[in-house]
């Protein structure tokens, strides 16, 4: 029997705050999890009989009457892991767990019936379950419950059973992982890419080198459900933006970049499918999914095929890319004498909306492997199992920004040599010595305000410059300051001298932006991001409970005048 390290009456609070995330011990969060994993199917099935509570208290450890505490958290909530910490609430929506006997059963059948070449359909399989929980007396598990078994089987093995050993090694082989994706959203493959193609900045037309590409391809549809133009080379931000992209529905995007296009596909994916890379394993995504109900799957190492899908996407899109002015093509052999710099043309903002367009006619092309349209199938697909869209843009991103920790002092906090302050931070500065170190969340593209958690974990705060007359700059500015500083032979990096070496710096990009390539780069990435002179400055942010639906703090009327919204911020 599961017991909980947290004590058991923690569980009979009613509800408590609802983004604890990162502050909560990984042992508590845990718990929080495995409880998600019980109680999140138990809810969705509808009214809760007393057997199957009973069985859900011996599987968590805790009471009948805990049990129900906690379906009526998960209803009532956003039905996130969050909302089942103990003590308070916690996120993500996790698999059902079911008891010993019954997934007894559950693997007898599946092996008798499912891994076979008589190949039985998902609901002739759940019938036969069926029948046997009934005669043994156990409870009979869902649908859903043995569809996601099923699609958890070892893909090779599966394919073997019912189709030969030849067919498994002809699927691996093709590249694509095997297991029966049956709805939209199921599973997302993500990855990046350097694009194909010199860009040019908006001010000279002058060319700044290649941007990156990070994709998102639903795998049951082939739709792209997520894409992002940066300057910057992939990062977990790159991830981020790519998620908040996926989530929302895209019509307010379009509009922005001035094309009318159908790109209807939005939702909370599943599953993430990734590849090992740095950015995909950070605390800040990890958790961020968990919070979300997400599932983190990888790539088995050393079997790249298993990641087939999306980049035969972006493969596809890179060769579209190869008939644009300024292409680089797939490597020098095949540019040849092709001069890309003195062909280039397309500013980033002219390559996104190409590559919207490029998209919305990719959806509407017949699919080889599927044989229908990607906005076909996805329409298919949407009406069996409709895509939750998110609505609050800004609350999702905040949950998938980059993590920084650090203790508030009497005048604030101190990141990187700059100082943070709001008057909202005096109820906390007033007990700082009984509060543990703050989980902020900071934008890589403007650090002229972080995201602080609430120690409670109810919401997140934006707190801006304390010296607001500093204009907002972007991390890689900072650093470039830093280290210019440094090489000054400055031991110490004050606040002022760091403000005005970036001051210096842009004065010496903006003189040399027409004739130094880098100079043109990150003055185009300063534009794209909105920081500098076309921002005013940011105001104190709001008092601690003025917070946003989806937990993100909401800002001031001062601020929503002063500061852009992450609605509102381009990609760079």
């Amino acid at each position: 029997m599961f017991h909980s390290p947290v004590h058991d009456e923690a569980v009979a609070e009613d509800r408590v705050p609802e983004r604890g995330l990162l502050t909560v011990p990984d042992a508590v969060w845990a718990v929080a999890v495995r409880r998600a994993e019980v109680i999140g199917p138990l809810a969705e099935a509808g009214t809760a009989g007393e057997e199957v509570v009973e069985a859900a208290a011996e599987q968590l450890g805790i009471s009948r009457r805990q049990v129900y505490v906690l379906l009526r958290r998960w209803r009532e909530g956003q039905g996130v892991v969050s909302d089942l910490i103990p003590g308070r609430s916690s996120g993500g929506r996790g698999g059902q767990r079911l008891s010993a006997e019954v997934e007894a059963a559950i693997r007898e059948v599946v092996r008798k019936h499912y891994l076979t070449r008589q190949r039985k359909t998902t609901a002739a399989v759940h019938r036969e379950i069926t029948r046997v929980c009934r005669t043994r007396g156990l409870p009979v598990p869902s649908l859903g419950a043995i569809t996601r078994r099923i699609a958890g089987l070892d893909p090779r093995a599966e394919t073997t059973a019912r189709q030969g050993a030849d067919a498994a090694r002809s699927l691996e082989s093709a590249g694509g992982q095997v297991p029966p994706i049956t709805g939209v959203l199921e599973q997302v493959q993500i990855d990046h890419t350097v694009v194909d193609l010199i860009v040019v900045d908006e001010h000279h037309r002058l060319p700044i080198g290649r941007p990156y590409v990070t994709v998102a391809i639903d795998v049951f549809s082939r739709c792209i459900v997520g894409l992002v133009i940066t300057l910057e080379a992939p990062s977990a931000l790159s991830v981020g933006l790519c998620l908040a992209h996926m989530v929302t529905d895209k019509r307010a995007w379009l509009e922005r970049l001035g094309i009318e296009v159908n790109w209807p596909m939005a939702g909370k994916p599943g599953e993430l499918y990734l590849d090992n890379a740095a950015e995909f394993k950070s605390e800040a995504l990890r958790r961020g999914c968990e919070e979300h109900g997400i599932t983190l799957r990888y790539r088995p190492l050393g079997r790249p095929h298993y990641g087939g899908i999306v980049e035969r996407v972006v493969g596809t899109l890179m060769e579209m890319v190869h008939e644009l002015p300024g292409t680089t093509f797939s490597n020098p052999a095949q540019r040849g004498s092709y001069d890309s710099d003195a062909k280039a043309t397309l500013t980033v903002a002219e390559l996104e909306k190409w590559l919207a367009l490029a998209v919305a006619n990719y959806h509407g092309t017949v699919h080889g492997t599927t044989g229908q349209t990607p906005q076909a199938r996805w329409v298919a697909g949407a009406a069996q199992t409709p895509a939750v869209a998110v609505a609050n843009e800004t609350a999702f991103l905040v949950d998938f920004l980059p993590v920084i920790r650090r203790t508030l002092t009497r005048t604030g906090f101190v990141i990187d040599h700059v100082r943070y302050f709001s008057d909202a931070l005096k109820p906390w500065i007033a007990r700082r010595g009984q509060l543990d170190r703050f989980v902020i969340r900071r934008d890589p593209r403007d650090i002229s305000r972080i995201w602080v958690l609430n120690p409670e974990g109810e919401s997140y705060l934006a707190v801006p410059y304390r010296t607001q007359s500093h204009p907002a700059v972007s991390v890689w500015e900072h650093r470039a300051a830093v280290e210019r500083l440094r090489a000054e032979g400055r031991a110490q990096v004050d606040e002022e001298a760091l403000f005005r070496m970036v001051e210096q710096m842009r004065t010496i990009t903006d003189t040399a932006r027409s004739t130094t390539r880098k100079a043109r780069r990150d003055a185009e990435r300063r534009r794209k991001a909105g920081a500098a002179d076309s921002w005013d400055k940011p105001a104190a942010a709001g008092p601690p409970d003025d917070t946003l639906a989806d937990g993100a703090s909401r800002a001031s009327a001062s601020d929503t005048a002063s500061v852009a919204p992450f609605e509102v911020i381009e990609q760079w």
